[in-house]
């Protein structure tokens, strides 16, 4: 949303939330647990997930001109998002190569107008069999967020993986679930403090420029 074009209410236009997470296997309970955090957006958000297969990426090489299809949509989804919630499992205490690799290709955003994730709103989760696993994976993921400019949410979920905790594909637990939703409200809720603030701005603008001018809007 551009301020030189003011809209005059709230845009239609609904936010684009990405979702990183999971293992190459499909419907791990990474995964799972992603796609749990991102229910708050149905309906207010357009969602794209890259997990399981997607992941499968080249590894990063900085300089590279042409990209696989894969991590051409993966670049193009981060350029252009509002909002971004990653998963991570806890491989020996901290985030999986899979998920730092897939990361690692925010580096081809260092140019843009907006470099890297900056001002993005990216809520985390953490998913190990114990918790202290989790807990310094969650650290590893804030950490990576704050090196690409973005703003984790207040709320970062930590989840131990049961069995059984994602039987079926959902959320067996009220209380992990409950964590999970909060993630993506917690995105959802900035993406859109952001948009009202840019339509605030713009409508400022646009009063200052009539008043200026002496025109009456």
């Amino acid at each position: 949303m551009l301020a030189n074009s003011p809209p005059t209410r709230m845009p239609t236009v609904k936010p684009l939330i990405v979702g990183i997470g999971g293992t190459p296997r499909e419907q791990s309970s990474t995964e799972l647990a992603l796609r749990q955090a991102l229910e708050p957006m149905r309906g207010k958000a357009e969602v794209r997930v890259f997990a399981g297969r997607d992941l499968l990426l080249p590894l990063y090489q900085p300089g590279i001109t042409s990209r696989d299809d894969g991590a051409a949509a993966l670049v193009s989804a981060l350029m252009h998002c509002d909002g971004l919630i990653i998963a991570s499992p806890a491989y020996h205490g901290s985030v999986s190569g899979l998920i730092k690799n897939a990361l690692d290709y925010a580096e081809e955003l260092a140019g843009e107008a907006r470099p890297y994730l900056d001002g993005v709103p990216i809520g985390l989760i953490a998913c190990a069999a114990g918790w202290q696993a989790a807990g310094q994976t969650l650290a590893t993921l804030r950490t990576i967020a704050h090196a690409l400019r973005g703003w984790p949410t207040p709320y970062g979920a930590t989840i131990r993986t049961v069995p059984g905790l994602f039987a079926g594909g959902t959320c067996s637990d009220p209380a992990v679930a409950a964590d999970l939703g909060r993630v993506g409200k917690q995105v959802l809720a900035f993406t859109q403090s952001q948009a009202s603030a840019l339509v605030g701005l713009a409508s400022v603008q646009r009063a200052v420029s009539f008043t200026s001018t002496g025109t009456t809007p």
